[in-house]
C-alpha cells in the first residue's frame, strides 16, 4: 500500500506528457531530484524517454512502461508486473515478439525506448554508451518515411555499428494515409522496419508488447538482457531494484 501511495503522489510527475513537451523540460525535472535518485521510481514512456537516457546515463535503472492513469484499462497482469518489478530482487518474467526479422542471440544492457525522442538525445551529453547495448523501439502516429529517417539517422550517428541487438514494440497509428490507393503508400510501416532492420545484420525481434498499443507491458532500462531473435524473446538477466 505504501508503494501505491506513493505512485499516486507522484502520478502527476510520471504521466506521459504530450509530444509538444521537450526533452530539456524532461531532463531538467529529473536533474530536481537528482539527490538520492537511485532510490527513486521513474516509470513512464513516449516523451519520458528523455529521462529514461539521462538516467542510464548515469548508471541508474528505470521502468519503460504505463503510467498510473493507464494501470486500470491495461488489465491486471500488467499491474502486476509493474509493482512485481517495483518490489521484487529477481528479474523480471520474459517477453515474447511476434517475428523475426533477424535471427541470432545477443546479450547487453537494454536501453531505449520512444524512437523519435531517442534519435533526438543523439550527440548530447545525456544519450548513455551505447557501446553493446540492445535497444527496444517503438513509436506512435510516424508514418513509414519518417521511421526510415529516423532510422538512417541513427545508422549515420554510428548507433548500429556499437550495439549488438534490436527489439521492436508496437509501432501504432504509423501507416500512410490511403494505403489501399497507392501502391508506394502501401509500404507498412512494418516493410520499413524489416528492411532497415536486415541491413543492419543484428539481431532483431518485433512485437514486444511494448509502446502506445493495446498492451504496454513494463520492462526495466538498464539491466542486462538477452535477446533471441530467432525465438522473438526478451529474458531479462537482472533485477529492476537492489535486494538491499
Amino acid at each position: 500500500m505504501r508503494l501505491l501511495r506513493d505512485l499516486e503522489r507522484t502520478a502527476p510527475k510520471n504521466a506521459a506528457r504530450s509530444r509538444a513537451s521537450t526533452a530539456g523540460a524532461n531532463i531538467g525535472a529529473g536533474r530536481v531530484a537528482m539527490s538520492g535518485a537511485a532510490s527513486q521510481a521513474i516509470i513512464g514512456f513516449s516523451d519520458i524517454t528523455a529521462l529514461h537516457q539521462w538516467r542510464q546515463s548515469h548508471g541508474l535503472v528505470s521502468i519503460h512502461g504505463p503510467v498510473l492513469t493507464q494501470l486500470g484499462r491495461l488489465g491486471r497482469p500488467t499491474s502486476e508486473r509493474l509493482f512485481s518489478l517495483l518490489e521484487s530482487g529477481a528479474p523480471a518474467a520474459p517477453l515474447r515478439g511476434t517475428a523475426t526479422f533477424v535471427e541470432g542471440i545477443a546479450e547487453g544492457p537494454l536501453l531505449g525506448g520512444n524512437l523519435s525522442m531517442f534519435t533526438r538525445l543523439l550527440g548530447t551529453p545525456f544519450m548513455p554508451d551505447l557501446e553493446g547495448a540492445i535497444l527496444v523501439f517503438e513509436d506512435v502516429g510516424e508514418r513509414p518515411y519518417r521511421l526510415d529517417r529516423m532510422w538512417t539517422h541513427l545508422e549515420l550517428a554510428g548507433v548500429f555499428r556499437q550495439i549488438k541487438g534490436i527489439a521492436l514494440g508496437s509501432f501504432t497509428h504509423c501507416e500512410e494515409r490511403d494505403a489501399s490507393y497507392n501502391s508506394v503508400a502501401s509500404y507498412s510501416s512494418q516493410d520499413i522496419l524489416r528492411d532497415l532492420a536486415v541491413a543492419t545484420g543484428l539481431p532483431c525481434a518485433t512485437g514486444f508488447p511494448i509502446g502506445h498499443g493495446d498492451v504496454n507491458e513494463p520492462v526495466p532500462l538498464g539491466v542486462r538482457v538477452r535477446l533471441d531473435a530467432t525465438t522473438a524473446q526478451l529474458t531479462f538477466l537482472e533485477a529492476a531494484v537492489s535486494e538491499e
